[in-house]
């Protein structure tokens, strides 16, 4: 493996760790087991290092989300199946946990910066879909923009806060509560 990647990995490991506020330049240096002055070969100060490692998260979940999208399936099991995915992909690294934790307990703008990152990501994906499926005509005509930021928050609620209260709810009925809130208020009513 070459340094750059070395540093990559290790930078990762560290934010996730300890998070943005608190990893230093010298830990990474020593868990990819490179001389600090190696970092800056490649990477200007830690903010580009965090910066980097968060547009491959990004890739990351974009390239997730796509492969749950099949064109035979409806339009809402397509955007269930990838909601899902993208954030059980987001709860099960490391890193967007510690930044989510840091954010809530520290509020560190980088930390707040990353995540809304990742948000947006997730927000375009399902905008794009979203107005796809206006124009075969799936459903209504609806603000993609917006339609896409309620789906993901129902999903965020459904998901995280909901589990913070209760007992955690299934895929399944994840997408029943998806299906009775907001496809049925979407699906094109039948003339006459």
């Amino acid at each position: 493996m070459d340094k750059r990647q070395r540093i990559l990995e290790a930078a990762e490991r560290s934010f996730g760790l300890f998070g943005y506020k608190a990893t230093t330049m010298d830990q990474v240096a020593k868990l990819a087991g490179v001389a600090k002055g190696t970092i800056y070969t490649f990477f200007k100060n830690k903010e580009e290092l965090f910066n980097e490692i968060i547009d491959g998260l990004i890739t990351s979940m974009r390239k997730r989300a796509e492969m749950a999208i099949h064109e035979e399936d409806s339009f809402f099991d397509n955007l269930h199946r990838a909601l899902y995915d993208i954030l059980d992909f987001r709860r099960e690294h490391q890193l967007t946990l510690k930044l989510s934790q840091e954010f809530r307990e520290i509020g560190t703008n980088n930390a707040k910066a990353a995540l809304e990152r990742l948000e947006n990501m997730i927000v375009k994906f399902i905008e794009r879909h979203l107005q796809i499926a206006v124009d075969k005509g799936e459903i209504v005509q609806v603000d993609p923009h917006l339609t896409a930021f309620i789906m993901l928050q129902l999903y965020i609620a459904l998901i995280y806060k909901w589990e913070e209260r209760e007992q955690p709810l299934s895929r399944e009925e994840i997408a029943q509560l998806f299906q009775r809130y907001l496809v049925l208020g979407l699906e094109p009513r039948a003339a006459g």
